[in-house]
């Protein structure tokens, strides 16, 4: 597969899972790395990591020094197998500081080689915690470790090397310790004493190491199987509680929708009851009468019907704006809004200010053309209200994350069959 297409859907996955960052890191480890097994040694600086490299593979491609010497990946293809050495890590501080010791403990390797030197006597409490955190890796992931104890050539006497040795097996019963003297090593190939490169532990140790290189295969598969397997699982999951969401977010619209409108034409019918003693008169209506001139400081009959028809639109108002208060349903949209703050209200856009004719009073209230206007206008700033514009946004928002959650899934089914 083309590293690029695995990015692309790697990071489609992390969209929605981004704590599966590790998960993915090592998927893509594990593809970069292609056929070639990758061996790691991790410890601390001067513990004598590189020079065990170059006794396991028999060439001094990685540098040795008595000063911290690796600050970075350093990686090397040989016996078609990927050695990687990391840099030293401080275990005097509580946290891996070092991104690329991060790296290749848990992204890059498929064995782990754990140095220790015999110069430092037993396990820290940050060595003895690693240890163990690897430890539990392996029955998750099955990736293999192995505990070498270097430098065993600088303990003054056997009976401190066997102390030392007893001393980090009742720390970490489960370690398979492994002691071995590169210096041993050299010396006996040097001047040709094969019972000094017996003694030196390095030949076990390469033993060890083909058989736990024999097994990468089938443990990177199912480092695989059990990632895929994890990812669908979490990935189906998010994906049924993000459709539960949304099924739920669409029966509050509904429902809210509903009950707006079956409490709006409830109090529509009461208004209309109310308003029947001003609508339904006999004879002359004298809302009609006109003002003039001469009557103009005057009380006249038809000041006071058409006073009295003010009075009644304005409790009908009263009655509606009631209802549009319940359900939060106030101010304009801002596209509707004008400099008059008191005027950028519904009801204002819908009723208007006054009404003072009783054919306009019925026209609102009591004829069917005027109540289905007034359904049809508050229904729809009901519907662009704040509160029910927050739950759409919401439910575009779920629908959206949706969309990402089916394309993850795919991705994810694709990565699987080509991985």
């Amino acid at each position: 597969m083309d590293i690029r297409i695995f990015d692309a859907a790697q990071n489609e996955i992390l969209t929605i899972l981004p704590e599966r960052d590790r998960s993915l890191a090592r998927l893509r480890a594990i593809l970069l790395a292609g056929q070639f097994p990758t061996v790691t040694v991790i410890g601390k600086y001067n513990h004598g990591k590189s020079r065990l490299l170059n006794e396991l593979i028999g060439d001094d491609i990685f540098s040795v020094a008595d000063k911290r010497e690796t600050v970075t990946l350093s990686e090397h293809l040989k016996h078609n197998v990927r050695w990687l050495d990391a840099p030293g890590l401080d275990a005097d501080v509580a946290a891996i500081d070092d991104q690329y010791a991060q790296d290749a403990m848990w992204t890059e390797a498929d064995i782990r080689l754990i140095i220790h030197s015999v110069r430092e006597g037993e396990f820290d409490p940050y060595e003895l915690q690693l240890f163990q955190q690897f430890k539990q890796d392996e029955q998750q992931t099955r990736r293999q470790s192995v505990l070498v104890l270097t430098q065993i050539d600088q303990a003054p006497d056997q009976d401190v090397l066997a102390h030392i040795i007893d001393s980090i097996k009742k720390q970490a019963p489960d370690a398979n310790v492994m002691p071995v003297s590169a210096t041993r090593h050299r010396q006996g190939l040097v001047n040709s004493k094969p019972l000094l490169v017996q003694r030196s532990g390095i030949p076990e140790l390469q033993q060890t190491l083909n058989g736990m290189i024999e097994k990468v295969s089938a443990i990177r598969q199912f480092e695989k199987n059990k990632i895929f397997t994890e990812l669908k699982s979490e990935i189906s999951e998010l994906q049924n509680s993000t459709q539960t969401q949304i099924q739920q977010l669409n029966t509050t619209l509904q429902q809210q929708a509903e009950s707006f409108l079956h409490d709006l034409n409830q109090v529509l019918d009461k208004v209309r009851v109310d308003l029947q003693p001003i609508l339904q008169i006999s004879g002359k209506d004298d809302s009609l009468e006109p003002d003039s001139f001469a009557n103009m400081y005057k009380v006249t009959a038809g000041k006071r019907d058409r006073n009295r028809i003010q009075v009644a639109y304005s409790r009908a108002c009263i009655e509606i704006n009631s209802h549009l208060v319940r359900y939060g349903v106030i101010g304009l949209p801002d596209t509707q809004k004008s400099n008059v703050r008191s005027l950028d209200t519904v009801m204002v856009a819908v009723m208007g200010v006054s009404v003072k004719l009783r054919k306009d009073l019925k026209l609102i209230f009591d004829e069917e053309s005027g109540r289905d206007r007034l359904r049809r206008e508050f229904t729809h700033y009901f519907e662009v209200s704040a509160d029910r514009m927050q739950l759409k946004n919401q439910l575009q928002n779920l629908e959206q994350r949706l969309q990402l959650i089916v394309q993850a899934q795919q991705v994810t089914e694709t990565l699987e069959g080509a991985l």
